[in-house]
């Protein structure tokens, strides 16, 4: 099952919910990505995935500076999972991936 494609993530955090854009790309079996959100975009560092579980790292600026670590579990076209920033307690992440006419973006 491929990871590719466009995500939108809703991150619940004590501080309200965070809308994100992930846009993950497979090339010669290695994945990238770039995180979209708070007017800022990231690149995702620490890309890995085994079986239907995907977790990466990502700096934000906004609304403070943070360095993040996601851990999800990808089912289709959905993502369930959390993000951590450091000490701070687990925030969660649910998102779907993008379509379009019902093939992937």
């Amino acid at each position: 099952m491929s990871v590719e494609g466009t995500w939108n993530l809703s991150v619940s955090t004590p501080i309200g919910r965070i809308k994100a854009v992930v846009e993950l790309r497979e090339r010669d079996g290695v994945l990238t990505g770039v995180a979209r959100g708070a007017g800022e975009e990231v690149p995702l560092r620490e890309i890995t995935r085994d079986d239907r579980r995907l977790t990466w790292k990502q700096a934000i600026a906004q609304p403070m500076r943070l360095d993040l670590a996601f851990d999800v579990l990808v089912d289709g076209d959905t993502v369930t999972g959390t993000s951590r920033a450091g000490r701070l307690p687990a925030s969660k992440v649910t998102g779907e991936r993008r379509t379009v006419r019902g093939h992937q973006a």
